[in-house]
């Protein structure tokens, strides 16, 4: 394992914000090295830690902050969905970073897991390096982390894919309509922009109704809200 010296939580003295820190876990070593290459070439992102498994990342993370961890899926000795589930539960939860889960192209059954271990997202391996970083920034976020089309699709895909559980809508009793229906639009990739001009309300109303829909679902991050969506049937795989 390679990393770096974590840096204090503060501006760098030209005054800019720190970078985010992220962490790279995957057992492939040509893939750390080019996604470290393609985040290092960023101003506003640095590789503090790499990982060649969930179990060496779980003890790297023990008591350190990063900011976002890059986790693959298969990986030796603990795979990417318990090292997830350890890496949060270990973290305080003001502290927790943000983790995508990475898979290869061919539909991976296990990342609906890892996203319900708490992953926020997750991306395709061959995803393009624009994609890699706007993923990152927007995961640190906390928003539109179902962005990419390609991830919408594939979210789509494993909820079809995976087994039918009873539609219990009881979790949305809380919503109110208009949180419905931005819970729909979250489900279905809008950003709360996007969101905004599809509901004629502004930006920071449509914040206030996802911050509000979190709340009241107990989710976590957007990801877990869109899960939810999809296990009460209030939308279905290929809406």
């Amino acid at each position: 394992m390679t990393s770096v010296p974590p840096s204090p939580d503060a501006p760098s003295p030209a005054g800019a914000p720190a970078p985010l820190r992220v962490a790279l876990v995957d057992d492939q070593p040509l893939v750390r090295a080019g996604f470290s290459m393609v985040i290092d070439s960023q101003s506003d992102l640095e590789v503090v830690l790499q990982a060649s498994d969930g179990a060496e990342a779980v003890d790297a993370l023990r008591g350190r902050f990063v900011d976002v961890v890059l986790m693959d899926v298969r990986m030796p000795s603990v795979d990417g969905i318990e090292a997830t589930r350890r890496i949060l539960e270990q973290a305080p939860a003001d502290r927790a970073p943000k983790v995508i889960v990475l898979t290869t192209f061919d539909l991976d059954d296990y990342v609906l897991a890892a996203i319900r271990a708490g992953a926020s997202g997750f991306l395709l391996k061959d995803a393009q390096p624009e994609d890699l970083l706007a993923a990152i920034r927007t995961v640190h976020r906390g928003d539109a982390v179902i962005a990419p089309s390609a991830t919408r699709r594939l979210l789509s895909q494993m909820v079809s894919a995976a087994p039918a559980p009873a539609k219990d809508d009881s979790p949305l009793e809380a919503l109110t309509e208009r949180e419905r229906d931005v819970l729909v639009l979250m489900a279905k990739g809008l950003s709360n922009t996007e969101i905004g001009t599809e509901l004629f309300v502004a930006e920071a109303t449509v914040k206030t109704h996802v911050g509000r829909i979190l709340a009241k679902l107990h989710a976590r991050d957007r990801v877990q809200a869109v899960i939810i969506a999809f296990e009460t049937g209030l939308v279905t795989p290929g809406d």
